[in-house]
C-alpha cells in the first residue's frame, strides 16, 4: 500500500494571469514529478465574490474568499501565494509570515527598497521558525537557463567579460491601448523596469554567480496619456476622464558593473514591435559564449573558444534531454516545454525545500537586492549619475 503523503494548504491571493498560471503550477507539480508533501489547492482570493469564485471552479481551488486576513487565518492554509500588484506585497506577505504561514511571493519583491527591507527582515525572524520564503523569479527554472548558469560554474565560459540582457515586449506599443494598474506607479511600483528589467537582473546575476555592482541608467515614458478603461476603477486619472497619466516607464535601459570585473548592458521595453516575451542573454567569457532567448525557451547557444577557429562558432545546443534539469519529468527527448513548466518548475523546488526543511531559492533578500537594483537605476536616470549597490 502507498503511503499518504503529507498535504501542504495552499492559499492563493489573486486569480488573474498570475493566478492563473499559478493554479496550473499547484495542480500539475505533484502529478509529473515526486514530491515530499501534496500540495491542496484550499483557497484563492480577490476583491470580486463572483469572479473569484468563477475562477476557484475554473482552475480547480476547493474555495474561494474576499478578504486575504481571512485566508490568512485558515487553519488549513500552510502556504500564501501572493499573486497580488506590487502595492499590496508587503502587508499580505508580512502578516502571513507573522501568522506562521510559508510565503511564495511574485516579482518584484516590492515596490520600494524600504518595503523590500521590512519583507526580507520579516522573513529571517521567520526562517529562526523554521517558516520559508520565496521570491517568484520564474525564468530561473527553464531548463536552458539552468544549464547556463552550470557551463559558467563549471569554468567553461572561463572570466567573464560581456553580459547582455533585453526583455522586450510589444504590447503597449500601441497610445490607445488602455491604462491599466501595471501603468500606476502606485500600485506597480515601476514600469518594464521593475515589470520585465527584474527578471533579467535576476538571470543574468543568476547565470553568472555574481552580482551588479554599480549602474548608470536611462528611463523613457513614450505615451504619457492613455484612455481609462471602464474597468480601471482605483487608477490616478480624474473621476470622469476619458484619458488619464502614465506615471511609469515604458522603457528603461543601464549600464552595469559587475562585482567579479564583467560589465553589463541592460534593456527592457515594452515597445519593442514584434517582440512578445523575447528574454534574450549573452555572456562572452575568455574560454567562450552563450545565448539564450525565451521565444526559443528550449535552445541555449554555446561556443567553446578554446577549439580552433575551423571547429569555432556557436553550437545549437536543444535542452530537452532527461538528464536536463527537470525535463526527466515530462516528455520523451525532443518534445519543447513551454511558458508553464517554469512554473510547475518553481512550485516543485519550493516544496522540496519545505520538505526537507530548507530555504528554498531565490529568497526574499534575493529579492530585495533586486529591489535595490531597481532603484539605483531610477536614482541614476534621475540625477545622470553611476549609482553604487549597496551590499
Amino acid at each position: 500500500m502507498t503511503e499518504q503523503k503529507a498535504t501542504l494548504g495552499v492559499g492563493m491571493i489573486g486569480y488573474a494571469f498570475m493566478g492563473a498560471v499559478h493554479s496550473h503550477a499547484w495542480r500539475s507539480a505533484h502529478r509529473f514529478f515526486d514530491l515530499p508533501l501534496t500540495p491542496r489547492m484550499q483557497v484563492v482570493c480577490g476583491r470580486d465574490a463572483t469572479r473569484v469564485a468563477e475562477a476557484a471552479t475554473r482552475f480547480g481551488w476547493e474555495d474561494s474568499a474576499t478578504d486575504w486576513r481571512d485566508v490568512i487565518a485558515r487553519d488549513d492554509v500552510d502556504l500564501v501565494d501572493v499573486c497580488t500588484p506590487g502595492d499590496t506585497h508587503a502587508e499580505i506577505a508580512i502578516a502571513a509570515l507573522e501568522a506562521g504561514k510559508h510565503v511564495l511571493c511574485e516579482k518584484p519583491l516590492a515596490n520600494s527598497v524600504a518595503e523590500a527591507e521590512r519583507m526580507a527582515a520579516a522573513a529571517a525572524v521567520a526562517a529562526e521558525r523554521g517558516v520559508r520564503t520565496m521570491v517568484g523569479f520564474t525564468y530561473r527554472r527553464v531548463p536552458a537557463i539552468a544549464l547556463a548558469r552550470k557551463l559558467v560554474a563549471d569554468g567553461r565560459l572561463g572570466e567573464l567579460h560581456h553580459v547582455r540582457a533585453q526583455y522586450l515586449q510589444d504590447w503597449l506599443a500601441d497610445p490607445e491601448a488602455p491604462l491599466s494598474w501595471r501603468l500606476d506607479k502606485s500600485k506597480a511600483g515601476s514600469g518594464a523596469l521593475g515589470d520585465i528589467g527584474a527578471h533579467v537582473i535576476d538571470l543574468t546575476q543568476h547565470i553568472t554567480g555574481d552580482r551588479i555592482q554599480e549602474v548608470s541608467g536611462m528611463l523613457e515614458t513614450f505615451v504619457k496619456e492613455r484612455p481609462v478603461a471602464e474597468d480601471s476603477s482605483g487608477l490616478s486619472a480624474t473621476a470622469g476622464a476619458d484619458r488619464g497619466p502614465v506615471t511609469v516607464d515604458d522603457t528603461a535601459l543601464f549600464l552595469a558593473r559587475f562585482a567579479g570585473g564583467a560589465v553589463g548592458s541592460f534593456e527592457a521595453t515594452r515597445f519593442a514591435t514584434g517582440r512578445k516575451n523575447a528574454i534574450r542573454i549573452e555572456i562572452n567569457g575568455s574560454k567562450g559564449s552563450l545565448a539564450f532567448d525565451f521565444e526559443d525557451m528550449n535552445v541555449l547557444h554555446f561556443h567553446d573558444a578554446t577549439l580552433p577557429d575551423t571547429e569555432g562558432g556557436f553550437r545549437r545546443i536543444v535542452v530537452t534531454e532527461p538528464e536536463h534539469p527537470w525535463v526527466g519529468g515530462w516528455w520523451p527527448p525532443g518534445h519543447g516545454l513551454g511558458y508553464e513548466h517554469g512554473f510547475t518548475h518553481q512550485v516543485v523546488d519550493l516544496v522540496q525545500a519545505l520538505g526537507a526543511g530548507t530555504d528554498p531559492a531565490p529568497t526574499f533578500a534575493d529579492g530585495l537586492q533586486v529591489q535595490r537594483v531597481l532603484a539605483a537605476v531610477e536614482t541614476s536616470s534621475d540625477t545622470r549619475t553611476w549609482q553604487e549597490i549597496p551590499v
